[in-house]
């Protein structure tokens, strides 16, 4: 595992980002673990969490594309921090913009902020965590809709790898192949339990025998399955 993924495992911990217990996700599902990208709250956190995504972006995409897109709410703060850590990091100016939820009609107009999209730009969407796939639903026709040409790819924080709407693929995977969208993550709850399973972190285990089980029992439920 590259050094980085295991210290923005430990950067959401600190942050109290990734957290561990018994919580209910939007889909209604019961799981052990949760992350909630709203919790970084300082110019510190965000510009390290914009290095981090960066990192992510340049290994899987590259940095020849024209445009970083968050989709509204929490994919704003994402794009603007990671436009700046790739600018500081790789040298290369891309333009964040994000959407409103509704359409402004006076001063600046329409339904996107930040910089322009330009007919034929090439696009990398980022997100916090995809575990059903709708907000891409949602944000392909309002880039299309934009004149975006290429969109490159989507990056996400945290790979929950578990069943997206069908048992046999993620909702990564599901993008994907419905959309013919290239996805990547900055960590995998596999990496999550590499560097965390009964390994002390600043002087105590998170995810010791008792935590494996429900980790285990979720994805029993809720982990991919073998077609066929």
């Amino acid at each position: 595992m590259e050094a980085y993924k295991k210290e923005f495992i430990e950067f959401m911990i600190d942050c109290e980002v990734l957290r561990f217990g018994d919580f209910v996700t939007k889909s209604g599902r019961k799981t052990p673990f949760f992350v909630n990208t709203g919790f970084y709250r300082s110019g510190s956190q965000l510009a390290r969490l914009g290095e981090y995504y960066a990192r992510a972006i340049e290994g899987a995409f590259g940095t020849d594309f024209d445009v970083l897109f968050g989709p509204a709410y929490k994919g704003i703060p994402l794009s603007v921090a990671t436009s700046i850590a790739i600018a500081k990091d790789y040298g290369k100016e891309v333009r964040y913009c994000s959407n409103r939820k509704e359409i402004k009609d006076h001063g600046d107009t329409g339904i996107l902020l930040g910089g322009p999209i330009n007919n034929g730009d090439r696009v990398v969407i980022i997100e916090d965590v995809t575990t059903a796939g709708t907000s891409i639903r949602e944000t392909l026709p309002i880039l299309q809709a934009a004149g975006a040409g290429d969109i490159k790819g989507l990056v996400v924080s945290v790979d929950r790898m578990e069943q997206g709407t069908t048992p046999e693929k993620s909702a990564l995977q599901e993008i994907e192949d419905s959309f013919g969208i290239k996805t990547t993550a900055i960590v995998t709850m596999a990496d999550v339990l590499e560097v965390l399973y009964n390994k002390p972190y600043k002087g105590r285990v998170i995810i010791d025998d008792e935590m494996k089980k429900a980790f285990d029992a979720y994805y029993e439920q809720y982990g991919l399955k073998k077609q066929g």
